[in-house]
C-alpha cells in the first residue's frame, strides 16, 4: 500500500494551502444626536473600533498561516541571525547561526521532529547545490554543522524547526547568504519525469495543479529491477521538500505512516499528496536511504492553473517578504 501525506507550509506531513491577506474595513453609519433604542450588535464591554481590529488582527493570523514558508528571516517573534563570516567556494566551513526566540534571546528548547530538533536546507538562488543538513546545538542556543559550499553566488539557508511549547507549531525561516568565488549561474532544468543519482533511477509520476490535490509518486530501482528495502530516513522511507521557481517558497514534505507499521511498504513506490500555491515550475528533492547510504533526486515540475488558482509567480527578489 503506498502512503500518501499532505503537504505542510516548512511543517510537517500536512495538506498546504496558500493565501494572500485580505483587509477589513471599518463600517461607519449616521450619527445620531438623540438616544436610540436600536438593537447594537457589538457585544457587551468591546467597542465597534476593538471589535474589528480583532477581527483585522484574526484576519491576518489566517492569511499568514495559509502562505508558504521560508520566505521570511523573522516570524511570530523568531529570528534567524546566520554567524558565520561569508564563506568561499569549495571551502570547509563551521556554519553557525542561532534562533532568537520572541525575548530577544537565543531559543535552546526544540521540539524534536522527523527525529531531528531542526532541519537546515541550503540551496543556491538558482536552485541548485542543494544539501539537507543536520546541526548541533551547542548550551548558548548556537547550532553549528560543517559545510562545504561547491559554488558561488547567492544562496538561501532555510531553518525548519518547533519551539518547545509554542502553540502555533513549526516555522520555516530563510536567509540569504552570499558564497564568494566566480559565479556562473546554471538555468533550471526542464521538467522530466526520470532521473538517476548515485545509480538508482527515479520516476515521477503524477502531475501538480495549482490549488488542487495533486498526488505525486516516487518509484525508486536500480539496473532495471525495483528497490523494495528502502531504509528509514529520518523516519521515513522518503522525504521531500519543494522550492518554487522565482522566490524559493519552501514545502516540506513527509509520507504518511512510518516504517515498521505492518503498511507502510519500503519502495519501490512513495507516494505524496500535495498542492501547489500557483502555477509555474518547482524544484523537487527527494531523500531517500538504500544501503546504509542518502542519496537525493532532483526533478523540475510545472504546475499547472487550477480553476480559481493563482497565476504563476514571478517573484524574483530576495524572498524576504512572505509569510508562512
Amino acid at each position: 500500500m503506498r502512503t500518501i501525506t499532505k503537504v505542510g507550509a516548512f511543517g510537517a506531513g500536512l495538506t498546504l494551502t496558500f493565501g494572500v491577506a485580505f483587509g477589513i474595513g471599518n463600517a461607519v453609519g449616521p450619527v445620531d444626536t438623540e438616544p436610540t433604542t436600536a438593537h447594537d450588535d457589538t457585544p457587551h464591554g468591546d467597542t465597534a473600533e476593538g471589535a474589528t481590529e480583532e477581527a483585522s488582527e484574526a484576519a491576518r493570523e489566517d492569511s499568514a498561516a495559509e502562505q508558504p514558508g521560508g520566505l521570511q528571516i523573522s516570524e511570530r517573534g523568531y529570528t534567524l541571525v546566520p554567524l558565520a563570516e561569508r564563506p568561499r567556494a569549495g571551502e570547509p566551513t563551521d556554519f553557525r547561526f542561532r534562533i532568537l526566540g520572541p525575548d530577544g534571546q537565543p531559543l535552546t528548547a526544540y521540539e524534536t521532529s522527523h527525529e531531528k530538533d531542526l532541519h537546515l536546507i541550503v540551496v543556491r538562488r538558482d536552485l541548485s547545490g542543494f544539501q539537507h543538513v543536520h546541526p548541533e546545538l551547542g548550551a548558548d542556543g548556537t547550532w553549528s554543522v560543517p559545510l562545504t559550499f561547491e559554488s558561488a553566488g547567492d544562496h538561501r539557508i532555510f531553518a525548519d524547526f518547533t519551539p518547545a511549547g509554542d502553540p502555533g507549531g513549526s516555522l520555516t525561516l530563510g536567509a540569504d547568504l552570499a558564497v564568494t568565488g566566480e559565479y556562473t549561474p546554471d538555468e533550471l532544468p526542464e521538467p522530466a519525469r526520470t532521473t538517476t543519482v548515485d545509480g538508482y533511477t527515479v520516476t515521477l509520476a503524477g502531475d501538480l495543479t495549482a490549488g488542487a490535490d495533486s498526488e505525486l509518486t516516487l518509484s525508486v530501482s536500480r539496473d532495471g529491477a525495483p528497490v523494495t528495502d528502502l531504509e528509514p530516513y529520518l523516519g521515513a522511507y522518503g522525504h521531500l521538500v519543494a522550492l518554487r521557481a522565482g522566490d524559493l517558497a519552501y514545502l516540506h514534505v513527509h509520507p504518511e505512516g512510518a516504517p515498521g507499521d505492518g503498511t507502510t511498504p519500503p519502495g519501490p513506490e512513495i507516494a505524496f499528496s500535495t498542492t501547489a500555491p500557483s502555477a509555474g515550475d518547482y524544484r523537487l528533492y527527494l531523500d531517500f536511504k538504500h544501503e546504509g547510504e542518502v542519496h537525493t533526486a532532483e526533478f523540475t515540475a510545472s504546475a499547472g492553473a487550477g480553476d480559481g488558482a493563482p497565476a504563476e509567480h514571478e517573484d524574483g527578489g530576495d524572498g524576504d517578504h512572505g509569510g508562512h
